[in-house]
């Protein structure tokens, strides 16, 4: 699904079909009474019929002619100045509707409606970003595709001249390719997904955008004594990769941000071994990968004035004759040793010795996302992401971004206290605390790696992905991640 802007009026604009919004069951904004008036007055009959129901992306169809043969009556709700969920229902709602029809190119006025606290460049971005996911499919490994096209083919957003309005436009459509790249890494299988394909995309896309990649490997990483990442990697036949993408787009002397994300390409808890049931949803473990190399697609499309580096660990995490065991001690890059009490905590093992690697590069930020916890999932659901950060600017920065741009996450608790938990006999700390705040220890665990930095920790667990008939990858958090780097490239 294309998106642009066009500064022709709206009743002199030829299309297959028009997303009209109507204000609390009754009112058209500007440009639908400017297509009503060109049209004999059958909009506002049909809304004064009483067919279009009053909740938002309810749709009432009503035939035209010449060069604009169909309008879609799109219900905003009953208040005039919507909520900005109920925008986004309604944009989904017409668009969805609009799909239905033989229309492959429509317009779109669902911008005009008013949103309470939301300019237009966000309105038109909430229907970029909702008309690509949406239109989103993955048939990749499919011998049969579907065959209904994805319609409408374009969407064109009337806009006054010289309001500046396609920028807004251009962001929202280099987020959603984030999206997508980071929708289809997550989808592929981990058979087609290895620690080395994604390694090969990290440099294909470096190509692609100009970035600089570098790819560390087994002898290098030994080197570096990453021993908690190999530990992982022990029980894999797949050989493990250190991926790293730096992006320059700020003078050199400008500290980078720094984000780091979690590249299980299929995790079966090693010699913890996962139930069997649903087991086939763990080539999803590596959705913080591909989420962190989505948001880095996103800002060098947009070529935004900031420093970022993107670390990737991946790996498999097997069982096998070699792999790690319950009960094992591990040295990290930091020195730090770990007593692995449990193998499939193992997320937490190949982040904190890339969160010491990336502080070569003496990043002011650093960001780690992971498919990281399943109590993170009990305590949060699949609505937010759980945020964990000692910064309260941060979190603040971080949570501003994904309200703004629904992606949202919620900030748990960093407590000291919740660190002894983690005490060992035998080593510096153990990798699991128990099942008491598993996701906050989870994270105290990291927050002794994320030293001389401002650090956050984003626990997608609950949101990279869903299961049964919609199973697949979300994309999330690409959209918050690209967010608070565009807020941060604005300075």
């Amino acid at each position: 699904m294309q998106f642009s802007t066009r500064t022709t009026p709206p009743g002199r604009m030829r299309a297959d079909c028009a997303l009209v919004p109507v204000l609390a069951g009754k009112e058209l904004t500007a440009g639908g009474k400017e297509i009503d008036a060109v049209h004999g007055g059958r909009l506002a009959k049909m809304i004064r019929s009483g067919d279009l129901p009053a909740k938002a992306g309810s749709t009432l169809l009503v035939q035209l002619d010449g060069h604009l043969p169909r309008a879609l009556l799109v219900s905003m709700g009953e208040p005039r100045e919507c909520a900005p969920r109920a925008f986004t229902d309604a944009v989904r709602g017409g668009l969805q509707a609009a799909g239905q029809l033989a229309a492959d190119e429509a317009i779109s006025l669902l911008h005009e409606a008013p949103v309470a606290g939301r300019d237009t460049d966000w309105k038109l971005r909430a229907q970029v970003l909702a008309g690509r996911e949406i239109a989103y499919r993955f048939e990749t490994l499919k011998t049969k595709r579907e065959t209904r096209p994805v319609r409408p083919k374009r969407v064109v957003l009337p806009v006054p001249s010289g309001g500046g309005s396609g920028a807004a436009v251009a962001q929202a459509i280099a987020i959603a390719n984030g999206v997508d790249m980071a929708r289809d890494l997550g989808n592929l299988p981990a058979n087609h997904c290895t620690p080395t394909y994604l390694a090969d995309t990290a440099r294909k896309m470096a190509r692609e955008l100009g970035l600089k990649a570098e790819v560390l490997d087994v002898r290098q990483m030994q080197a570096l004594k990453m021993g908690a990442l190999l530990s992982v990697a022990r029980g894999s036949e797949q050989p493990p990769k250190l991926i790293v993408l730096r992006y320059q787009g700020a003078g050199a002397k400008q500290p980078p941000i720094a984000l780091v994300g979690k590249g299980i390409t299929f995790d079966t808890g090693g010699i913890s071994l996962k139930p069997a049931a649903e087991m086939d949803e763990m080539k999803f473990d590596m959705c913080g990968a591909a989420s962190v190399l989505g948001a880095m697609r996103t800002v060098a499309e947009l070529k935004l004035r900031l420093n970022l580096v993107v670390v990737v660990p991946t790996t498999e995490n097997m069982p096998g004759g070699r792999a790690t065991k319950p009960g094992d001690v591990v040295a990290s890059m930091s020195g730090q040793t770990v007593e692995i009490l449990n193998t499939d905590a193992e997320g937490r093992l190949i982040l904190c010795d890339a969160l010491t690697y990336v502080q070569r590069f003496k990043p002011s930020t650093v960001v780690d996302v992971a498919t990281l916890t399943g109590a993170c999932v009990i305590a949060l659901g699949h609505h937010h992401s759980g945020l964990f950060s000692p910064s309260d600017a941060l979190a603040t920065e971080l949570q501003e971004a994904g309200r703004d741009i629904g992606d949202s996450c919620w900030r748990m608790p960093l407590d000291e206290e919740y660190q002894d938990q983690l005490k060992s006999p035998f080593a510096d700390m153990a990798n699991i605390g128990g099942r008491p705040a598993g996701s906050v220890t989870a994270a105290c665990f990291l927050s002794r790696f994320a030293k001389g930095y401002d650090w956050a920790h984003l626990d997608i667990a609950g949101t990279a992905w869903k299961s049964g008939a919609s199973k697949g990858a979300t994309g999330r958090p690409v959209p918050l991640l690209a967010n608070f780097l565009l807020a941060r490239a604005r300075g």
